[in-house]
């Protein structure tokens, strides 16, 4: 089997809320997703797609990963799709970094290997260990009213882990996760989510207010390690770590250092499924819990995030994100689709989904 073509498409997707606000004055309300389709000379298409969180989210953005896109495409045609270790051994050959550009091509060769053997993606991941699984919402930063509004909201929708953005003054964040806690009850959990937005100092502050507060994690205060380390000395609350995992190394310095409990693996941020799948063995053996889910996306995204979910060993698994519940457009169906805060892998060969090229238009790119 051979890759005969690659095309890149793009469209957007908005936040299904409105404006969806983190630290440091960061608003999103629509963002520009980027979708590859890989195709084979036996009639065998995979897909995947890469929506970065706009452009201060992490290094990186819509533009360079259609730019890293056009670089790295015609390197991979004639290569065979399976091999996944020689795509990846491709692509980094071509160009060093950009690891989220490189994400698509790798899911869309996932994609592909399921389809052509007849089996979904979780199944080539290692199997799979669960066929549901609880997900989280993330909750906007805004007043001490509209979060515990938006958490009521989420919570009469089945969700009963909330992500509550934070990170700006820590006495008014610490009023907000307190009065999230106020409304809901024993079966939910609280992941006060920072983004990396406070100094140091701030970050201390609001440790020891969150501290006597039932059910509550606190994730990613500063945006260092040694910042987070700092942090970690100073309070119990089990800490999360996000933006700075993004390779084995920093996973590595996050457990040894500072003592994470859990991660957040955005399939995207690492490189795709096959860096993400080894980044979830060393979870499970370091003891590390795992959110799954990716920086933002559709359809395409949130399947690719349920078959490595459906993959992660139960007591491992913390929570997962299906971000096409979180956009408005939709491109395959709205599939795999949640259902009372619960959801599960895309039942079907390779990611389970099927595209309506018809909502993407032209491509933006093709590569022969």
């Amino acid at each position: 089997m051979q890759i005969t073509q690659i095309e890149v498409y793009g469209y957007d997707l908005h936040y299904i809320h409105g404006d969806y606000v983190m630290s440091g004055g960061r608003v999103v309300r629509a963002l520009p997703s980027t979708v590859v389709k890989v195709t084979t000379d036996q009639g065998i298409a995979g897909w995947s797609e890469v929506c970065p969180l706009g452009q201060t989210y992490l290094p990186g953005f819509a533009g360079g990963a259609r730019a890293a896109l056009r670089e790295l495409a015609p390197a991979l045609i004639g290569l065979d799709p399976r091999n996944l270790a020689l795509i990846n051994d491709r692509m980094d050959s071509v160009l060093r970094g950009h690891a989220y550009a490189k994400s698509p091509v790798d899911v869309a060769c996932w994609d592909i290997l399921g389809k052509a053997i007849g089996v979904p993606v979780a199944a080539l991941l290692g199997g799979q260990r669960q066929d549901r699984y609880p997900l989280y919402m993330a909750v906007p930063l805004g007043s001490v009213q509209e979060m515990a509004a938006c958490v009521q909201a989420r919570r009469a929708e089945g969700i009963h882990r909330f992500q509550l953005k934070i990170g700006g003054d820590p006495l008014q964040d610490a009023a907000r996760v307190r009065h999230a806690v106020e409304v809901t009850d024993a079966d939910d959990v609280i992941i006060a989510d920072a983004n990396g937005g406070w100094r140091l100092q701030d970050a201390i502050v609001a440790a020891r207010l969150l501290e006597p507060l039932p059910r509550v994690y606190l994730e990613q205060p500063c945006p260092t390690l040694e910042e987070c380390v700092a942090v970690r000395k100073v309070t119990t609350l089990p800490m999360i770590y996000d933006e700075i995992v993004t390779d084995v190394p920093s996973l590595l310095a996050a457990v040894q250092q500072g003592g994470a409990g859990g991660i957040n693996l955005k399939i995207s941020r690492v490189g795709g499924l096959t860096k993400a799948r080894l980044i979830r063995d060393l979870c499970e053996a370091l003891g590390v819990s795992l959110t799954i889910e990716d920086t933002w996306g559709g359809d395409l995204v949130t399947a690719a995030v349920s078959h490595l979910a459906a993959s992660v060993r139960p007591e491992a698994l913390f929570t997962v994100s299906f971000m096409n519940d979180w956009t408005k457009e939709h491109i395959a169906g709205y599939r795999p689709r949640s259902q009372d805060g619960w959801g599960g892998p895309a039942p079907g060969p390779g990611l389970g989904v099927e595209v309506d090229i018809r909502a993407l238009g032209e491509p933006l790119y093709v590569a022969r």
